[in-house]
């Protein structure tokens, strides 16, 4: 990133997921995947002890829910026990629980809390498979829950230690395809991703289905002022969209070869910029038009030019669009899974859950927040209404979910070539 494209976060952040999360692919292609070290190494097929409550071989999808196994060596901790003396060990991405809602578990529950964070899924992962780092609690992304499981990494929930989840969460959070029951996971925030843009820069705003709204991502009037996330299975799945393709984790060679060259002629067409920030991007009026996430588009509004006032952002995403959730695990061998519990539970009480997305931009999964409130607490102005996410697009969307090792690579070979052709600033 050049010297001059450098600000100061205005909340005085250092380098945060919404930072790392460009800089994931990278790292995907340089470390194999956890699914590709456990399918040298073992089955997915459930445990002989598992009592009937085996998981499936197959990868998990809508209309293929996956009951992942409970076994006997790794049983949910029993009811009614104290929290630990801690320190609770956090495992996640940087800033990514506002400091404000650390401090204040800190002091409820009188522990210290250890925050340990990562750069790059695959770096998480990587470590966690190599026991680098001990943590009680990880917050992964839904596409490497299976492997954790395998490799029995993470261990059940016991609910009754969260009644404020329980109460609070959308109901198909609570019992997801990917695991079905809530066994293992609590959900943590969600986002969707579509078409941010500058209503002051563009001759039109984004409407209509994948095909035209992202038609300005490959629209020459806009040379040198579009951006994409630097995100492999984001920007493809965004590129099989435009295409007219439907499934966004697609293992189909052709179809990800004809992603791959479309977006090699956005390269042609509009020297796409993936280096740099995309809330920054938009906020200094550098991209016109930017693929981004919705919680990043909500953080936009700090990075406006002074004067320009947030009435220019534009967010939307086609109906049917990309929306996913990142999920919270306990370790299997968690020195204090009560606290880890009790943590999770914390994350759930209303007041902590709107706090921390004031702050985050990306939304928690909560029941009973109407749209208005949302926007009278100032958390996002009324014209980026657009980015806040309903269960009704977990209903409609489409999910980003894990890939066999065989396609990932073919996804991951695509990315290169695209990269290969991206101008870097």
């Amino acid at each position: 990133m050049s010297p001059h494209h450098r600000r100061a976060h205005p909340r005085g952040r250092s380098l945060s997921r919404r930072d790392f999360l460009r800089r994931s692919a990278g790292a995907a292609v340089a470390l194999p995947s956890f699914a590709a070290i456990l399918a040298a190494c073992q089955d997915r097929a459930a445990d002989p002890g598992s009592g009937g409550n085996g998981a499936t071989t197959s990868l998990a999808r809508p209309d293929n829910p996956v009951t992942l196994a409970l076994t006997d060596d790794n049983p949910p901790i029993d009811d009614g026990l104290s929290p630990e003396a801690g320190p609770l060990r956090i495992f996640n991405w940087n800033d990514y629980v506002y400091k404000k809602v650390l401090k204040r578990f800190e002091d409820e529950f009188g522990v210290e809390i250890e925050y340990t964070p990562f750069t790059t899924m695959s770096e998480a992962i990587s470590k966690i498979q190599n026991d680098a780092v001990e943590f009680d609690l990880f917050f992964p992304t839904v596409d490497h829950l299976g492997d954790l499981v395998a490799a029995k990494k993470v261990q059940p929930l016991n609910v009754s230690y969260l009644p404020n989840m329980t109460a609070n969460a959308w109901p198909q959070l609570l019992d997801p395809f990917y695991d079905k029951g809530g066994r293992y996971t609590a959900p943590y925030l969600t986002w969707t991703t579509g078409i941010g843009y500058r209503r002051d820069m563009v001759a039109s705003e984004p409407s209509g289905d994948f095909i035209s709204a992202y038609d300005p991502l490959w629209d020459p009037q806009y040379r040198g002022q579009v951006g994409t996330v630097d995100e492999y299975r984001d920007t493809i799945a965004m590129a099989l969209l435009h295409a007219g393709f439907d499934d966004v984790n697609t293992e189909d060679p052709a179809e990800i070869e004809r992603a791959r060259d479309d977006l090699l002629d956005m390269v042609e067409r509009v020297a796409v910029n993936t280096s740099l920030p995309d809330y920054q991007a938009l906020g200094e009026g550098i991209h016109a038009v930017q693929y981004n996430w919705s919680g990043n588009m909500n953080y936009t509004r700090y990075y406006l030019t002074k004067g320009t006032g947030p009435e220019v952002l534009g967010y939307y995403v086609p109906p049917g669009g990309v929306v996913n959730n990142d999920i919270i695990v306990v370790a299997k061998d968690a020195a204090n899974p009560v606290l880890a519990h009790g943590f999770i539970n914390f994350l759930f009480d209303r007041e902590n859950a709107l706090d921390n997305f004031s702050y985050e931009g990306y939304q928690p999964p909560l029941t009973g927040v109407e749209e208005s409130e949302w926007l009278e607490r100032g958390f996002i102005p009324e014209n980026l209404r657009t980015t806040l996410v309903t269960e009704q697009h977990f209903v409609d969307g489409r999910q980003i979910l894990e890939l066999p090792p065989e396609a990932d690579q073919l996804w991951q070979d695509a990315w290169a070539q695209f990269k290969a052709g991206v101008r870097s600033s």
